[in-house]
């Protein structure tokens, strides 16, 4: 009875105390409860560890390009070297291309809107019949010809080894498989075939083309989550010889170094690609339009075989066309010799032979001065309508004239913006190895950062899309049912492009030039770079990094950017004027007075000034300045940020002062500082230049300014 009775007592206690907790939620702690532990492989330094292992797959294909079916057949033979301190009893590989069949959870998943005016045809195509791709796998064998049992889940196969594979072994293996071709101008896509009715010919851009190793690591095991679509590849690094079969008079580029030129170029073409080989300034083209028109009115049913050659790369993409124009030029990187290389159809034209290879160029150069030297022999860039995808050393990029030539600015410069954005992949994910499944912000957002100071080196003053503070603002200050914190898998976030391009590109910025400052950053994020070329970086490695390079901490900005959908929004509440000032006391003695500016012409005496502001006297007015300002801030909008302010004087002068984000500290909704000055002053303004991403700027002036019914518009 005594114990039921200490019973009823205590349950009332505990769960008053639990009602009571309260956990502060304060913008400067440390990010130590959202970033894994360090290790031996991911150290708290954010520099690989001296235990980092990573796994590497070795591929041999034979690709064959069956035009006539639009039918791709291939046989891999796969070496998976087991570099990890783990045993291994199966394999998981990744079969992106089952993602097209009918029964695909893709398509189970997708909305089904009929459009307003849909004709029957894409009605059927929507609904009734979709195009039915996918890998139909033909046999799975090990190098003994043994059948291997696999097991197939949507775009995952699971790979049953014979025996298990212990650290430090490797395993080979075979798949044969075939595909049907999508058109991916009808049916979507990142990679695929274009048809062109005119002249009845195809344009090829293949990719995902053949079943690849998942990654295994030791941060989560198998990298093997589900490809829906959006979100991108997990990959490992490793070595690639590929031949290709395709229509003898088709011209093809891919991954690698093309290791039997002679055998597959003409000699008239041996001869321009030498010429280009030494032209650093002018594209050379190697197979001109005049040639290729002639090329389309017939079809060869010859064949040739491109072999292909890649060192350390982590994926395999080529396209092939007899379509192709094809033009390059050298790009000098340290004194190292990169080929630039452009393939287009006529239908390019004259856009793309007037600006391709030159954009990659840009690219090239700026990517390499802000990170690493491009560590590759040639970039590649292929046209290919709506398209905008990366793979190693080449890519596909959207930017199509009008049918008479003809083309906006806006074309122009959509175009050169996505080869330069393409191109720069190779650098963010090519080899600095994030995963894109996970965290998309690692490689578009780092990219589209960097690909803002390569439109700059294009031309200066060239319209960026993203990076600068105020691009940003329409996003944030949207509706945020629908906005996702960047840290967030790119399936299942808001708003795709903001999310992971944009609002990541933008921080970056801010985190330049107004944080960390343009020298302290450079030095850091070339760091990092540099730090995980050919390996797989984590978010807590980048993090980790930038705060290790620079003797910054920077987990406020993280936590409020990255895990957050909190604004900028920072105002001007108050401002009390004061100014030094001599005047007589009741002893008719001069002194110097700090007094409020607006009870200059009030009589005061010397008792009264005492009771009132509790300041000191003193008859050496020469070392004061001549004005004073009690500025109370405020912080309405969630983030974190530095206090940019412009004083403007009665004389038109200014002065820029940056309070830097620590001003916060105690205190995350108001900030009271005192200014003081010779001059009088006129205004005070608030991010005058938009540097910060305000979402509100109504209060960032004093005095207050009536805004117009447009500025209200603007501002919402």
């Amino acid at each position: 009875m005594t114990k039921f009775k200490y019973l009823l007592l205590l349950l009332p206690l505990a769960i008053f105390s639990q009602e009571k907790a309260h956990y502060n939620l304060h913008k400067f702690r440390q990010l130590a409860q959202e970033l894994p532990s360090p290790n031996s492989e991911h150290t708290a330094s954010g520099a690989p560890g001296h235990d980092y292992k990573q796994q590497q797959v070795d591929y041999v294909m034979d690709i064959v390009l069956d035009e006539k079916n639009n039918k791709l057949i291939g046989t891999e033979t796969i070496t998976y070297h087991n570099n990890s301190d783990d045993t291994l009893t199966y394999l998981w590989v990744q079969l992106d291309q089952n993602k097209r069949r009918k029964n695909s959870k893709t398509q189970a998943i997708s909305p089904g809107k009929i459009a307003a005016l849909m004709s029957p045809k894409d009605f059927s195509k929507h609904f009734i019949d979709p195009f039915d791709g996918g890998f139909n796998i033909v046999s799975v064998k090990d190098s003994n010809k043994r059948q291997l049992e696999y097991q197939i889940n949507y775009t995952m196969m699971r790979i049953q080894i014979p025996r298990p594979l212990k650290a430090g072994e490797h395993f080979v293996f075979t798949i044969d498989w075939w595909y049907h071709i999508n058109n991916f101008v009808e049916e979507k896509g990142r990679s695929g075939y274009e048809h062109f009715p005119k002249d009845g010919n195809n344009l090829y851009i293949i990719a995902q083309f053949f079943p690849r190793l998942a990654v295994y690591n030791n941060v989560e095991g198998w990298q093997h989550q589900q490809f829906w679509g959006r979100s991108e590849w997990a990959l490992e690094f490793g070595n690639y010889q590929v031949n290709i079969t395709v229509p003898s008079d088709h011209i093809l580029d891919g991954t690698g170094k093309l290791t039997n030129r002679k055998e597959v170029f003409t000699p008239l073409q041996l001869k321009r690609y030498k010429m280009a080989m030494n032209s650093y300034t002018t594209p050379v083209i190697i197979s001109n339009q005049e040639e290729i028109i002639l090329k389309e009115k017939t079809t060869s049913t010859q064949t040739k075989t491109w072999k292909l050659e890649a060192t350390n790369v982590r994926d395999f993409a080529f396209a092939s066309s007899r379509k192709f124009i094809f033009d390059a030029m050298a790009v000098d990187i340290q004194g190292k010799r990169v080929m630039a290389h452009s393939l287009y159809p006529k239908e390019g034209n004259p856009l793309w032979e007037q600006y391709s290879t030159k954009a990659i160029k840009i690219a090239l150069e700026s990517y390499s001065d802000y990170t690493f030297d491009y560590p590759y022999h040639k970039a590649i860039s292929v046209h290919a309508k709506n398209q905008g995808m990366e793979y190693p050393m080449i890519c596909w990029n959207r930017g199509r004239p009008n049918q008479d030539g003809t083309y906006s600015q806006r074309i122009k410069q959509k175009m050169i913006s996505v080869i330069i954005h393409e191109v720069g992949h190779n650098f963010f994910p090519m080899i600095v190895n994030s995963d894109e499944r996970q965290w998309t912000w690692m490689d578009e957002g780092l990219n589209s950062f960097l690909q803002y100071f390569a439109e700059q080196r294009w031309e200066k003053g060239y319209p960026a899309k993203r990076g600068p503070a105020y691009k940003i603002v329409g996003y944030m200050s949207g509706d945020q049912s629908k906005i996702a914190p960047i840290m967030c898998k790119a399936d299942d976030s808001y708003q795709f492009a903001s999310n992971a391009y944009a609002k990541p590109a933008t921080a970056l910025h801010i985190l330049r030039n107004l944080v960390m400052g343009p020298e302290l950053f450079d030095h850091a994020f070339k760091t990092y770079s540099k730090r995980w070329m050919f390996k797989h970086p984590t978010p807590a490695d980048f993090f980790r990094t930038m705060e290790d390079a620079s003797a910054m901490d920077l987990d406020w900005f993280w936590r409020g950017w990255f895990y957050t959908t909190d604004v900028v929004d920072i105002g001007i509440k108050s401002v009390k004027s004061y100014a030094f000032i001599t005047e007589k006391n009741n002893s008719n003695k001069a002194i110097t007075i700090l007094r409020k500016e607006m009870k200059f012409s009030d009589p005061m005496d010397e008792k009264e000034i005492t009771n009132n502001y509790n300041l000191t006297t003193t008859t050496t007015s020469s070392r004061l300045p001549n004005y004073a300002y009690e500025i109370e801030f405020i912080k309405p909008g969630g983030l974190i940020m530095p206090i940019i302010v412009q004083y403007i004087f009665t004389d038109n002068s200014s002065e820029r002062v940056v309070y830097p984000a620590e001003v916060w500290r105690k205190n995350e909704f108001k900030f009271i500082k005192t200014y003081t000055s010779y001059k009088k002053l006129k205004q005070i303004l608030l991010d005058p230049a938009l540097e910060s991403a305000d979402i509100n700027t109504s209060n960032n002036y004093w005095p207050v300014q009536n805004s117009s019914k447009f500025d209200r518009f603007k501002n919402k």
